[in-house]
Formats: structure tokens, C-alpha cells, sequence
């Protein structure tokens, strides 16, 4: 089998295999391009892999015109910029000792130990410069196009030298997997059995994974076996994915895009900022879903106060509270309040109104217009 992809062909990437491979080393890309390469997924980095150490990697693309930088030469890690692309390029390596965050690894010549050490058998797969596909572990491919995750040998060894991984077997799972393959039994059970070394991870890196995961097209499938093993509760006490798997429906149904953090406000539980490292938008945006899924706002009113998008999201997040579809007059109602400008200012009371008795007038003047479904002008609402 071959890879064909135009990422390949880039001159820059073209050069730095080139260079390698003339050096009389080996030189594949691997991992996340070549998988996605296969199944026409979009490619967003580009990894290369080689028995070339990193001090063999910084003079051979400089002595190709390209810019490396040591960007982790401690794990052989060098970015090499070609044409303005970054290409992460890492000597093979095989783990030496773990412990569940980081590993010592030690540099090796054998594509064999570099394959060993990956996570999913799909991620072990490489590509020549030519195309020509290996899988070192004998059965990448066939995962690959039956779209299952497994993870490579015993799923509890993989586990142990990065708790991470149970998040990326359940984010895999919701990307890359078919709905009735259902989740490799064996890797479930070995996450449910370790979730408790999730609790030794950073906060960053368990967000970065629930965001990931809760962007896939439909996770829903994915978060409710988190549920059902205990992971769920491991990362996220308190929440449940009942009324995500509705709002993921209705998402569906009328054309509404994945949202990360409208998802999470689905899940519901005790506020996740901390726990997943939110940023101040995204904690501020969960907070707001959060706080009017609950309360009785109208939807003009909510799309004249807080704009289309997030009027739309409440409703959304109304409607799978209760199990219910989305009111397509209320979607309207959000995006005409959303649209809607309250034509009096406080210039047009004043000068009979100052203070804190213009403030008051204005808001009862606005809370009528709202009230009218913004249909009331200006002159009828001084009048």
C-alpha cells in the first residue's frame, strides 16, 4: 500500500527527506499524517521519524538550506521550518522508564522499537518518501480501515507509561472509530481499572483532551462509556452525558456546529474552570450557558442581550435539559432580538431625567420594548 498525499510533494519536506535519506539514513513520516493520509483526513502536522540523531538532523537540513530548531533535542526532538512549515522530526526511540506522566528514553536504529512505544495501533504506522506504507506492529492497517482503536499489546502497559492515554482512547474512539464496532472491550477495561492515575496529570493536559474529544462530530458514544467505566467521574465529578446525547441530536438537526464548551455546559456538575484549566472566555462562555439554561429569559431578549450565537446555544442547551426539540420560533425570536436596536438614549430624556432616575426610566422604557417583541418605537415609548 501507498500513501499519496500533496503534503508530501512540499519541496521543503521533500529536501529534508532527501537529505536524510542520502545520508544513509531511514526517514519516515508517521503517526497522525500518514493516518489520516490513509482515510483522506485532514493533515495538520507532519511528523518524521528517524534513526538520525538530533545533532545528525540539526547539520543535515542546515546543509539543505533549512532552519532547525531544538525544540526537544533532550527526548530527539528537532522542528525543522521548510518553506515556512514545521516539521517535527524525532530520532527512534524506545522507553527506558515511566511513570505515568513522562518517560527517559533511550535512541534507538530499530523502526521496531520506535513503533513499540506508540500508543494506538493505528498512530504506528509509517510512510517512505515514496509512499510505501510500513506497519512494524502488523496490525496499524487493519485497525486503520476498520476504523478501530486498539491500543498496541496490553492495553495496561500502554496505560501505565502515560495516563493520558485513557482520554485518547475515548477521544480516538469519537474521531476515528464506526459506531458498531463499539469500544475494544479489553482497552475499556484496562481504562476503567486505571482511570485513578489520572489524577496525577496536569489540569492543562486533561483539558486540552476533554476539549478535543467534545469537538468530534458525535462524542457522544465515546463520553458515555466514559460515564459508564468511571472516567467520566474521575476527570468531571458530578456530571452525567444524558443531556449531552440530546444536544448532540439537536446540534445535528439544525445544522449547528461541535462546540467544546456549550457541550460541557451539557454535561452539567460543579464548575469545571479549575478542574480542566479553562481559559477566562471559555470559563466566562460556560458560565453564561450555564446560568440562563436555567433561568426563564426570553429567547428575544436572550439574542438581544447576548447575540445570535449564544442565545441559540441556551436554547440548544434548554431543550436537551428537557429532552425536547428546539422551538424553531424561538431560534427566530434570538435572531431577531440579536438584530434588534433600542431606539431611545438617554439624550432623549434628559434633560427632564438625570441620575439615577434616567437610569430607571431607561430600563423600564427597554424591559417594554423587550416586552413588545421590539415592535415599539421611539415615539411610542416616550409617549
Amino acid at each position: 500500500m501507498k500513501l499519496r498525499a500533496t503534503w508530501m510533494n512540499h519541496e521543503g519536506t521533500k529536501a529534508l527527506m532527501t537529505a536524510l535519506s542520502e545520508a544513509g539514513h531511514q526517514a519516515y513520516f508517521v503517526g497522525g499524517c500518514v493516518r489520516n493520509g490513509l482515510i483522506d483526513a485532514p493533515v495538520e502536522d507532519i511528523d518524521i521519524a528517524t534513526d538520525a540523531r538530533p545533532e545528525a538532523v540539526i547539520a543535515l537540513s542546515e546543509a539543505a538550506g533549512l532552519k532547525p530548531i531544538p525544540t526537544g533535542i533532550d527526548h530527539g526532538t528537532i522542528t525543522v521550518v521548510a518553506d515556512g512549515k514545521p516539521l517535527e522530526v524525532t530520532t527512534f526511540r524506545k522507553d527506558l522508564e515511566t511513570d505515568g506522566r513522562r518517560a527517559t528514553v533511550g535512541f534507538s536504529t530499530r523502526i521496531e522499537d520506535d513503533a513499540a512505544r506508540r500508543d494506538f495501533t493505528m498512530n504506528s504506522l509509517y510512510a517512505a518518501q515514496d509512499g510505501t506504507v510500513l506497519d512494524p506492529t502488523g496490525e496499524g492497517l487493519g485497525d486503520l480501515h476498520a476504523r478501530r482503536v486498539r491500543f498496541i499489546g496490553a492495553p495496561e502497559d500502554r496505560i501505565r507509561e502515560d495516563y493520558l492515554r485513557i482520554l485518547r482512547f475515548f477521544r480516538f474512539h469519537a474521531w476515528y472509530a464506526v459506531p458498531e464496532n463499539g469500544l475494544d472491550a479489553d482497552s475499556l477495561a484496562a481504562c476503567a481499572s486505571l482511570s485513578g492515575g489520572l489524577e496525577t496529570l496536569s489540569r492543562e493536559r486533561i483539558g486540552a483532551e476533554i476539549k478535543k474529544l467534545l469537538s468530534a462530530p458525535n462524542p457522544s458514544r465515546a463520553v458515555a462509556a466514559m460515564e459508564q467505566s468511571g472516567v467520566l467521574a474521575q476527570v468531571l465529578p458530578g456530571t452525567t452525558v444524558r443531556a449531552l446525547m440530546v444536544l448532540i441530536a439537536e446540534e445535528s438537526r439544525i445544522g449547528a456546529a461541535p462546540d467544546p464548551i456549550r457541550r460541557l455546559a451539557a454535561l452539567g456538575g460543579p464548575a469545571p474552570d479549575d478542574l480542566l484549566r479553562l481559559s477566562r472566555v471559555e470559563a466566562k462562555t460556560r458560565a453564561l450557558l450555564t446560568s440562563e439554561m436555567a433561568a426563564t429569559t426570553g429567547p428575544g431578549e436572550l439574542g438581544y442581550r447576548h447575540g445570535a450565537q449564544s442565545a441559540r446555544d441556551i436554547l440548544l442547551l434548554r431543550a436537551a435539559a428537557l429532552e425536547q426539540l428546539v422551538d424553531p420560533s424561538a431560534l427566530a425570536a434570538a435572531e431577531a432580538g440579536a438584530a434588534a436596536e433600542f431606539p431611545v438614549t438617554a439624550a432623549d430624556l434628559m434633560p427632564d431625567l438625570s441620575g439615577p432616575a434616567l437610569g430607571e426610566k431607561l430600563a423600564e422604557l427597554e424591559a417594554r420594548w423587550i416586552a413588545s417583541d421590539f415592535t415599539l418605537d421611539k415615539a411610542a415609548l416616550l409617549a
